[in-house]
């Protein structure tokens, strides 16, 4: 301890008292807390890892004692948000440093001077962005230099360094496969699987999986992440010129501000590293980080279609709060489904279904000149919405209901784009015709009110009289009968109400009768039937269907009646 004590004297920067950390470890503890032991120091403590700072273009050294040979030593390195050129190198040490600490000022500070100047034994120089270590199972004992300079911009970084490998073992170690792998691809998600660390699963430690996801490339640690995550923070502020870090200050990196000078800064907590990322990451949405504790399966969902996405996973150690990266993997979201477009052919019917709040598109290309163009739809459940484009003009935008005619005005060689988009409420069921032949039309006319009345009055025990409108035009109507049961209900009834359902739906003994009615007085264009042949005391669904002269037909809103149980 005498020699170490020398090496603690010869690297006093205006304080002479400073001294390096024990690896005593009931004393470490206590040693790490103490902010003053490391503050505006150079020196690395043996077992913690520290966070660093490098202006551009400006070096910082480091030092590190080791105090016996063959002594084990690893030292990493973490780059944060950008690349660092680093070299560790051992030192030649002035035989006459005694541990005494004996001597002029004069003489110590020409000590420092000398050791400083001398290059030493280069052991490990790196370039890059990756986390780098030298490791040797058998070192001498000495003063180890870590020399780092950053030529691209101001930048953060960790070291740690440990003359005890084995026992420690701060970063979580990887599978013997340590590759993240998609198992499931989508339009909208990704599911990622891997290999679960063997410091969880063999060694019982904690170990917390965190899941990075970005649309600009993998990253190489937990720490470039977070650079990344905070770039706009104002807690990521540089240091001033001239000061330096606490190593052990994680809630943030820069120096207090005045309103916190002179008070201490406890180790952040667990929960405010929470809140410390979910804020950061409402700053930045193309970068995500979550953790999702021990799980090695994870989907990660609200991706957008037909986009490449990055994916990291770093396995933490919630002991040390050091982490390990897995090898990263990327991936490409599957492309939007391609909606497919109908083509609607001249003077046909075409049925169309359509998804709940979902849409259909459909086109119609004329293939000769013509004055007008006629659309027909039959909305069969609740109403849709129509629009008509042509050269990316809207003619048409209009919610339909029931039966709709639209008329257009022609122009040659045009196409029509149809978007039909559907009910919130539910499916959507419909048929239309497009054609430049409006002779006759494909779906029977319908009067305003397709209710049908039932009179209370004329019901009997065995029979039921209703009425219903027509219209001008002569059409077919079909009666049809069906018994339910006394629990039918309104819901029940709805859900049968598909008016394209037509008569060739239905059971033969459910028919009452078919006839033909028109009137060309609309107010005398009503028909009246009584239905007979029922039970008393039943209940009884009524439909009526009026049919087109093109066999297509639409029903009328059903009626439900009651026979009478006494008469």
């Amino acid at each position: 301890m005498r020699g170490f004590l020398g090496l603690l004297l010869v690297f006093a920067v205006g304080v002479w008292t400073q001294k390096l950390p024990t690896r005593d470890e009931e004393l470490f503890q206590i040693q790490i807390r103490d902010k003053s032991l490391f503050h505006d120091s150079s020196v690395i403590p043996d077992g913690a890892e520290i966070n660093g700072y490098l202006f551009r273009d400006t070096p910082k050294r480091y030092y590190f004692v080791v105090e016996e040979d063959n002594t084990p030593l690893s030292v990493t390195v973490t780059p944060c948000d950008a690349p660092l050129e680093w070299k560790l190198s051992l030192q030649e040490l002035p035989e006459e440093s005694s541990g005494e600490g004996s001597g002029e000022p004069e003489a110590l500070e020409q000590q420092k001077q000398q050791i400083i100047k001398e290059e030493g034994t280069e052991l490990l120089s790196y370039k890059g962005n990756d986390v780098e270590s030298y490791m040797s199972a058998s070192s001498p004992s000495g003063l180890y230099q870590l020399e780092l300079i950053s030529t691209e911009k101001d930048t953060h970084f960790k070291v740690y360094a440990t003359t005890t490998p084995e026992s420690d073992q701060p970063y979580p170690e990887l599978p013997y496969d340590p590759r993240v792998d998609v198992t499931s691809l989508g339009r909208t998600t990704v599911t990622l699987a891997w290999k679960p660390s063997p410091t969880s699963s063999l060694m019982k430690q904690p170990i917390e999986y965190c899941v990075v996801i970005n649309k600009e490339h993998n990253f190489k640690s937990l720490c470039a992440v977070e650079a990344k995550i905070n770039a706009d923070d104002a807690f990521m502020m540089a240091p001033k010129p001239g000061l330096d870090f606490s190593p052990f200050d994680f809630s943030h990196f820069g120096f207090p501000s005045e309103n916190d000078s002179g008070k201490e800064r406890p180790l952040m907590s667990k929960s405010a590293a929470t809140k410390s990322r979910l804020y950061a990451g409402k700053q930045n949405l193309d970068l995500q980080k979550v953790c999702i504790g021990n799980k090695n399966l994870f989907t990660v969902s609200d991706l957008k279609p037909d986009l490449q996405y990055y994916f990291d996973i770093f396995a933490v150690n919630t002991y040390t709060n050091m982490s390990t990266a897995y090898v990263g993997t990327f991936a490409k979201t599957k492309e939007e489904a391609k909606q497919k477009t109908l083509e609607l052919k001249d003077g046909k019917v075409t049925d169309v279904f359509i998804k709940r709040k979902g849409s259909k598109f459909l086109t119609f290309a004329p293939v000769s000149s013509f004055q007008k163009v006629m659309f027909y739809i039959h909305s069969c459940l609740d109403a849709i919405q129509i629009q008509v484009r042509r050269d990316g003009k809207v003619l048409l935008s209009q919610n339909v209901e029931g039966v709709r005619q639209f008329q257009l005005r022609g122009k040659p060689k045009a196409k029509y784009l149809i978007r039909l988009r559907g009910s919130r409420k539910g499916a959507s069921m419909l048929k239309i015709l497009a054609t430049t032949k409006p002779n006759k039309q494909p779906f029977p006319s319908l009067p305003e009110d397709t209710r049908i009345k039932a009179f209370d009055k004329l019901r009997t025990c065995t029979s039921a009289t209703v009425a219903w409108l027509g219209t001008q035009e002569r059409n077919k109507f079909c009666i049809y009968k069906k018994e339910v049961d006394e629990n039918y209900n309104e819901e029940q009834r709805k859900r049968e109400q598909n008016q394209c359902m037509g008569p060739d739906t239905r059971k033969k003994f459910e028919k009452v009768l078919c006839k033909y009615f028109h009137s060309q007085n609309l107010q005398k264009a009503v028909t009246t039937e009584t239905i007979k042949g029922l039970e008393p005391g039943r209940s009884y669904l009524l439909d009526v269907y009026v049919v087109g002269h093109g066999g297509h037909s639409v029903k009328y809103q059903s009626k439900l009646v009651k026979t009478r149980k006494f008469c």
